[in-house]
């Protein structure tokens, strides 16, 4: 009776596990340290130990938080293109924030679209001041540029219409709805924050936002009074850069950030309500890192750690064993493969980047990167155009036709930048090697359309 039972069992169809839904939520401006676990993580090290963010919380401890992800150009159009196309921006073409991004480019939407899948994008877009519906979506309710934070006008499937509230408040609202509709396809969509970007503050914050953290007073690190070494001193105060250092500044921006880890709250809300949880992953991140006065710099647009790291938290309970913390180096390249990855559909060969399905699962790959390039080309402001190599512990980084500024980190040892080693020839030489070598095999050539004017929006 045991022998028939067996092969009974031996004669059933395996039953696949279903194609997961997406939700890909992307702030803007989030710097990797901007959340709770990694403030507790740090101890004294931290610079806002009081940062209340109880949904990216969640989410890390009910999935993944990778401990080392970085963008590859840090501004707002060139890392959001990075994540779509899994290519470095050399090749997929956008290289600052002014152009629009290809109707016909080869992304993660479009593939799943052609697999079956519904798509929709909620929120900021933000590739130069381009209006329509979002490229390879299948619904769009996204505004122009920017936008503004209050009562913003939204194109919904192309179409302007009027909004009323905080702008991430009205993303969410409309990611939810579409949520909550009923079809027969998996989906997989986007919501952009439009925070912590600039603007910060005051009219732009919800209401109930606008006296939070007050008292609260962040950190110094070390690296406040090292300057860029590009910048120049204002000869009238004698002081570098113009940096973010001040309190108050903190405050707003990581009110901001309050703002959206409650709307990422709702987002997991709605998923546990509609009985999605289970076959959903999740992904939180941003579209760059961001400086609150370290090296005498505000914005991003440069090389150092707090401009290159973002946060990067993903669930799929399902498949990934909740609560992993993962020190491998990812890259926002890798979002585009790996989504395709866990929707068994076959990876471009032109993408860049590497799903990290593997380690999410526990299976690292013997030959997952050590180190990956990174570059910013001048825009706006006094940050030169730049390239570099970034290991798991050490960095090179050259300025183009300023050989005068070349810096080396041993992050090891100095993980807040302040002693450059570029005259160290034993600690560069192998470092300009692998560069040398991981920008021949990329094809890196320095984009000959180089834009001279500044930038339509920050």
């Amino acid at each position: 009776m045991k022998l028939l039972v067996l092969l009974a069992c031996l004669c059933l169809p395996s039953i696949a596990a279903p194609q997961p839904n997406f939700l890909f939520i992307i702030a803007d401006d989030h710097r990797w340290d901007a959340m709770g676990s990694v403030q507790r993580e740090q101890g004294e090290k931290g610079r806002f130990p009081w940062i209340d963010s109880p949904a990216l919380d969640r989410l890390a401890a009910e999935g993944v938080r990778f401990r080392n992800a970085f963008v590859v150009h840090s501004i707002c159009s060139p890392g959001r293109a990075a994540f779509l196309t899994g290519q470095y921006n050399h090749v997929n073409g956008i290289i600052n924030n002014n152009k629009p991004f290809p109707t016909d480019a080869v992304t993660h939407a479009t593939l799943l679209r052609t697999a079956g899948y519904t798509t929709a994008y909620f929120g900021k877009w933000h590739m130069g001041e381009q209006k329509g519906q979002r490229p390879g979506f299948d619904h769009s309710a996204s505004f122009i540029g920017q936008g503004i934070y209050q009562n913003c006008p939204f194109e919904i499937n192309g179409e302007t219409k009027a909004t009323t509230g905080w702008v991430d408040d009205v993303s969410t609202d409309l990611a939810i709805d579409w949520m909550k509709q009923k079809r027969d396809k998996p989906f997989s969509m986007v919501v952009g924050f439009k925070s912590p970007h600039n603007r910060r503050g005051g009219e732009n914050l919800p209401e109930r936002l606008l006296s939070f953290y007050n008292g609260k007073i962040s950190r110094p690190v070390p690296n406040l009074t090292t300057p860029a070494i590009y910048h120049k001193p204002d000869p009238a105060t004698g002081l570098y850069g113009r940096g973010l250092a001040d309190n108050d500044v903190h405050l707003d921006y990581l009110r901001h950030v309050k703002g959206i880890d409650e709307n990422l709250g709702r987002l997991l809300d709605t998923l546990d309500q509609l009985n999605l949880t289970e076959d959903t992953v999740v992904v939180y991140t941003s579209d760059n890192g961001y400086f609150l006065g370290e090296h005498g710099c505000g914005d991003k647009r440069a090389l150092y750690e707090e401009s290159l790291r973002i946060p990067f938290l993903v669930r799929y309970p399902r498949m990934f064993k909740k609560g992993q913390l993962i020190d491998d180096i990812v890259l926002n390249i890798d979002l585009a493969p790996t989504f395709l990855d866990l929707a068994a559909q076959p990876i471009p060969t032109k993408m860049h980047g590497v799903s990290w399905k593997p380690l999410a699962t526990g299976e690292k790959p013997a030959n997952w990167r050590t180190y990956f390039l990174a570059y910013y080309y001048k825009e706006l402001g006094d940050t030169p155009t730049c390239v570099g190599i970034r290991t798991a512990s050490a960095k090179l980084v050259h300025y183009h036709g300023k050989p005068e500024f070349t810096e080396a980190f041993d992050l090891s040892r100095d993980p807040y930048e302040t002693n450059n080693l570029a005259k160290d020839a034993a600690f560069t030489t192998p470092l300009r090697t692998s560069m040398i070598e991981l920008a021949n095999k990329l094809d890196y050539k320095l984009p000959t359309e180089l834009s001279s004017a500044p930038e339509k929006s920050e």
